[in-house]
This record gives C-alpha cells, sequence and structure tokens, in this order.
C-alpha cells in the first residue's frame, strides 16, 4: 500500500487549522520601494477598515467603517501628535469581494520611503501585523479566491520578462489549466466512486464501472497528461529564457555573434585560439520572446586542462539547448568543415532541437564562392538526413545577417506559441505530479489488462486523484504551501 493522504472533505482540515492562525490583519507595501509618483499600502482582514480609521482622517469618524465596497475616499493621515504625514486616497473592499477575501484597504500616498514607513508604524500601532511573503496571496488561496496553481501563476506573471512569459502565466492565473486538471480529476472521481460501489456489492459480483469505458477514459485522460507533460520544456523554456547554445570550432565567430545580437562587447574576442574557457551567458527579448544565449569554448582537439574542461562544458550545454547556433567559418576548406560538422552533428537531437547553421565571414568569399559553400553544405545535410535544418550566411564581425537570425529565432518560438492554444506547464512541481499521475494510471491499464482484484485498481486511482489534487492545491500540507508563498515578495 502507497501511503499518501486523503483527499475529499478531510483534506481541508490543515487549512481550517492555518487559516485559524492567520486571521489577524495584516499590511505590507504592495509596490517596490524607490522613485516615483506614489506608492501602495495593502491591508487585509477581519479588522482592515477599523484600523485604516484609526491611521486616515476622512472627515468624521468611521467614514471608512461605513463606506461601500468599491468605493474611494480621501483623507489626511497624522503623527500620533497630530502633525500631517500625507494625504492619502483609500480603497476599500468589502469580504468576500477582494482579492484576499476578506476586507482590505489599500492606502495610496506619495512614494517616500518615510512616508511609507511612517504610515506602516501607525497601522502597525492601530492593530495590524506586517505581512509575511506571499501571505495576501496565500490568505486569497486559503479563502478559496483562488487555488494553488494560479496562486503560483500570480508569482509567475509578477516575474515575467517577455510578452510568452506573460502570456503564459495570465492564462494560467485566470484558470485554464486548473480547470482541466478538475475536469480530469472530476471523471477519475466517477469511476473510483462505482468501483467502490462494486466492492459494496462484492458477494453480488455486480459491475457497476464499465471496463471499456474506463480503458477509454483512461486513454483520453492519458493522452491529456502526456501532452502536459511534453509542454514542460518549451513552457519553461519561455519562463525562463529559450536556452541557445553558440557552438562550433574555435576562431568560427561565436564571441562575435553574442556581442553582435546583444549589441556590446559582453564577450572577449581574439584572434588566439581557445580564448573562449567557459561558457558565457546573457538573455535578450526578441520580439516579445526571452532567449538566454550561452557562447561556448571552441570545439577542437587539446592537451590543456582548462580548456578541456571549457569543452566538456559546451557539450553539456549544447545537450541542455533548445535551439544550436552551428558557426562555421565559410572561408575554410570543404574538409575543414566537413570534419567540424562530423563532430557538431551528433551531439544534437534533430527531434527535440532546432539546429540553425550559420555560414560566417560570408563577406569575405565573393557570391560564387558563397554559393558554392551552400551547395556543399545542402548536399552534406541530405546526406545525413536534415534537409530540413536552416543555412543562414552572416557576417558577425560586420552584423550582417543579424536581423534575419533574430527573425528566425523569434518566428520559431512564436509559432509554437500561437499552434498552442493549450496550456503550457512552467512549473516544475505540476510536471513531477503529472508524472507521477501518469505512472499510477498506467498501472492502472496494466491492472484492468491483468484483470487484478478491483480494490487494487481503485488504489491506484486514487493515488492518481491525490496527485493531480496536489496541484490545485485541493489537498497539499503546511510545508509545501510555505515553500510555494516564500517565493513571492512582501505585500503580495
Amino acid at each position: 500500500m502507497r501511503p499518501y493522504p486523503l483527499y475529499g472533505q478531510d483534506a481541508n482540515i490543515s487549512y481550517d487549522i492555518m487559516y485559524l492562525e492567520n486571521n489577524d490583519t495584516i499590511c505590507a507595501p504592495a509596490t517596490v520601494p524607490g522613485t516615483g509618483a506614489i506608492s501602495v499600502i495593502r491591508v487585509s482582514g477581519e479588522n482592515a477598515l477599523e484600523i485604516a480609521d484609526k491611521v486616515v482622517k476622512c472627515g468624521k469618524p468611521g467614514a471608512i467603517m461605513s463606506a461601500k465596497g468599491y468605493t474611494i475616499k480621501f483623507g489626511t493621515v497624522c503623527n500620533e501628535d497630530g502633525s500631517p504625514v500625507d494625504e492619502v486616497l483609500v480603497s476599500i473592499f468589502r469580504a468576500p469581494h477582494s482579492y484576499t477575501g476578506e476586507n482590505s484597504v489599500e492606502i495610496s500616498c506619495h512614494a517616500s520611503k518615510y512616508i511609507v514607513q511612517q504610515i506602516i508604524l501607525l497601522l502597525l500601532k492601530a492593530g495590524a501585523r506586517a505581512a509575511e511573503p506571499g501571505e495576501f496571496t496565500r490568505r486569497a488561496f486559503l479563502n478559496g479566491k483562488i487555488d494553488l496553481a494560479q496562486a503560483e501563476a500570480v508569482a509567475d506573471l509578477i516575474a515575467s520578462q517577455s510578452a510568452g512569459a506573460h502570456k503564459i502565466a495570465y492564462n494560467q492565473m485566470k484558470g485554464g489549466f486548473s480547470s482541466e486538471l478538475k475536469e480530469m480529476r472530476s471523471r477519475l472521481l466517477e469511476i473510483v466512486a462505482l468501483m467502490e460501489l462494486e466492492l459494496d456489492f462484492s458477494e453480488e459480483e455486480v459491475e457497476f464501472a464499465d471496463r471499456s469505458q474506463l480503458n477509454t477514459l483512461l486513454d483520453r485522460v492519458m493522452k491529456h497528461i502526456s501532452r502536459l507533460i511534453d509542454s514542460f520544456r518549451l513552457g519553461n523554456a519561455i519562463k525562463n529564457g529559450v536556452p541557445v547554445a553558440i557552438a562550433g570550432a574555435t576562431n568560427t565567430g561565436k564571441s562575435t555573434l553574442l556581442n553582435a545580437l546583444l549589441g556590446e562587447d559582453r564577450a572577449i574576442v581574439s584572434d588566439v585560439h581557445g580564448t573562449t574557457r567557459d561558457t558565457v551567458e546573457e538573455t535578450l527579448n526578441i520580439d516579445g520572446i526571452l532567449f538566454r544565449f550561452i557562447d561556448t569554448a571552441g570545439i577542437r582537439e587539446t592537451s590543456e586542462t582548462v580548456e578541456k574542461i571549457g569543452i566538456e562544458r559546451t557539450w553539456k550545454k549544447i545537450s541542455e539547448a533548445d535551439i544550436v547556433l552551428g558557426m562555421t567559418d565559410i572561408t575554410r576548406s570543404t574538409e575543414q568543415i566537413r570534419e567540424e560538422l562530423d563532430e557538431l552533428l551528433p551531439k544534437i537531437d534533430p527531434d527535440k532541437q532546432t539546429l540553425i547553421l550559420l555560414l560566417n565571414k560570408c563577406d569575405i568569399l565573393s557570391p560564387a564562392g558563397l554559393e558554392a559553400r551552400r551547395a556543399f553544405m545542402t548536399g552534406y545535410l541530405a546526406s545525413k538526413g536534415l534537409q530540413s535544418v536552416k543555412l543562414l550566411p552572416i557576417s558577425a564581425k560586420r552584423k550582417e545577417g543579424i536581423p534575419e537570425l533574430k527573425d528566425i529565432l523569434s518566428g520559431s518560438r512564436k509559432d509554437k506559441l500561437a499552434e498552442s492554444d493549450t496550456t503550457l506547464i512552467t512549473n516544475l512541481r505540476h510536471v513531477e505530479a503529472l508524472t507521477k499521475t501518469f505512472e499510477a494510471l498506467t498501472r492502472v491499464k496494466s491492472g484492468l489488462a491483468s484483470g487484478i482484484p478491483t480494490d487494487l485498481v481503485a488504489q491506484d486511482i486514487r493515488e492518481a486523484l491525490y496527485y493531480i489534487g496536489s496541484i490545485v492545491g485541493e489537498i497539499s500540507d503546511n510545508e509545501v504551501l510555505g515553500v510555494i508563498f516564500s517565493r513571492f515578495c512582501v505585500g503580495k
């Protein structure tokens, strides 16, 4: 028997305990400290309106307490001695119609560190306490305003650095991923309920759960889960930056290319072979997609210890990359180019990685010479069954072909992002839970085929339900929640 927590009503006991321990009123700045026009201070909890009334004077006592939700009050914050601190606007939200599901106010003041600190101190003296990192979103989760997957998407939305990452996080925050999981879980719950009903009537040997329908359902659910798991590579790359390895022999222009892409001298460029001995990484946003470029050590035979370590790291980075930019110096002989490609191509998986071969130093060759090199490389790739590999003449030194390269890079990811209106997984915790769900359902399929007892099949379905539920927070524990919400900033 595999140990795992219960699902259903009993799984919510820990949430109730956590809520009882955190039902006081909290406050924190909701905007980043620094120079700006305004700052926002968020207050949430049962006594949020009462505490705000003690700190902000809005013309008459109890003005905030008596105000309707979704209204804004103008007022003045004063020190305990009556000296003014600032004139502010107070946005009022009444439970359950707020981000946290509790009574909440947001105080908009001028963006002075002193003013923000003074207002926070006054709120603390009035009965609030300082919020912990992620506590507002944690309360939104505990109060049923969002599920756990949506809560994690809030953190991803805040951290998004590109249009692609923003789109994925926003879709997850709106509940698209959660609704898919809940639908799958609902279908599996129906099946396991019927199976357990069979156990209650085991003496009569009745069959409530149609095995052929169950197999059809399992195939559909497992196909869906498999697609979600497979989407992690793309989703994670878009979230954290698509890894692009710049690889090739020494002195083919890899560091020059990195500098040309970034528009600055980030990597050392030299005519000396083996200058780059370690990887150099930089990110660049191209048309709303974040790319993480990795300049690698030049590939060659060497006895130099440090350079050999750099080349080993090159192979590792190539294996981890989604896109490989293979640099070739087309002024070299066709035999040299063939040897370099023979070394590079076996390290690339064409089913999982995109290879773009860059014909560098094209400005040195005549048009006829360039066409001859292109024809040679086209024939070489065809002999390897790699006709789909793109060939792009460039001059990294003169920055010729760089705009075309950027278009190819952004187009390759935008096409995948546009093709997939479906959910992309970006969270390692989610993909691990889905993998365990898939393994449990695989055992269900095997069990049905071999005719094992119903109670054992039901046990595996319950395990799958547990792992699906753990993603959206229908099943969780304090430790998991603590890890998740610790990634948030204070005030969110």
